[in-house]
């Protein structure tokens, strides 16, 4: 692993098995469920098939992320999908890096910004979607 200062943007803590768009999207779904929530409500959050969230929620459950939970509800079937202590913990420090990635190309982008390059024809750099 490179040290610190000699790879300033390696973000070594931008945990894989997180930073998947979809299970990016399971986890912060369930973050804000301590409870937990049914399967469908969390297919509907994150707008997967039944195929894809089971797949996802195999390798969240594989990595001890979250914890799934089959039973029944008035003599129907539910699977409750819940995120555990350590998914807790290893989503907030992704979060944590995610945000210092995002503080370190807004830094960047402003130096870039403030410096010039020379160019008069230049446009800005932004991290805001341009609209118009």
């Amino acid at each position: 692993m490179p040290e610190p200062d000699t790879a300033p943007f390696a973000y070594d803590g931008l945990d894989r098995v997180i930073h998947e768009k979809a299970r990016l999207g399971i986890l912060t779904s369930l973050i804000g469920h301590p409870k937990g929530l049914a399967f469908s409500d969390l297919k509907r959050l994150c707008g997967l098939t039944d195929g894809n969230l089971s797949r996802h929620l195999q390798i969240l459950q594989e990595a001890g992320l979250v914890d799934i939970e089959k039973g029944y509800r008035r003599n129907r079937p539910l699977t409750t999908c819940r995120i555990t202590a350590e998914g807790r913990t290893r989503f907030l420090d992704y979060v944590a890096v995610l945000e210092q990635v995002v503080a370190d190309a807004a830094n960047a982008a402003q130096r870039q910004d403030s410096a010039g390059d020379g160019d008069p024809d230049a446009q800005p750099h932004s991290l805001k979607p341009q609209t118009g």
